[in-house]
């Protein structure tokens, strides 16, 4: 786990950051069960292909695996079951307003423990097209050309 703060980040979702354009995001937390913040503690949780949705003025994190605490029992719980986000309802109404648009989904950044509470980092997100993704790919690779110039010739 990375510390920052008094922030442990328990995972990230770098994939979120090449398939979708970031336009917000927001800070939510969760409704665990007890061996689940046992295994997020022990970095054992896995953000790919999650996703955020509202329903019934709720928020609610799909798809996001944390894995059975190892010292669980037959308490343990499942890996991938839906958990409810907690956040303001203002917040969750305004949500639910932009999602609604055309192309845009809530995806979840990272996990992370602020204050001895889990949170997530909640994206408002649009989906990138193909040429996005590859006009950034070339432009990262570009970005590392020139940096690894600069650095030999700044040995020489």
């Amino acid at each position: 786990m990375k510390e920052k703060q008094g922030i442990k980040v328990v995972t990230d979702n770098r994939k979120a950051r090449h398939d979708f354009h970031i336009l917000e995001t927001y800070e939510a937390g969760i409704s665990l069960q007890g061996t689940e913040v046992k295994s997020l503690r022990g970095g054992k949780a896995n953000l790919n292909d999650a996703y955020a949705r509202i329903e019934d003025g709720e928020a609610f994190l799909y798809n996001m695996h944390i894995s059975p605490y190892e010292q669980g029992n037959r308490f343990n719980h499942d890996p991938k079951r839906t958990r409810k986000l907690l956040m303001h309802k203002f917040e969750i109404n305004k949500l639910y307003g932009t999602v609604r648009e055309k192309g845009l989904t809530l995806v979840p950044l990272r996990v992370y423990f602020s204050k001895g509470k889990a949170k997530v980092e909640l994206a408002l997100a649009q989906g990138k097209k193909l040429y996005d993704k590859r006009q950034d790919m070339a432009s990262k690779d570009a970005r590392r050309d020139m940096d690894r110039a600069l650095k030999d010739r700044q040995k020489d």
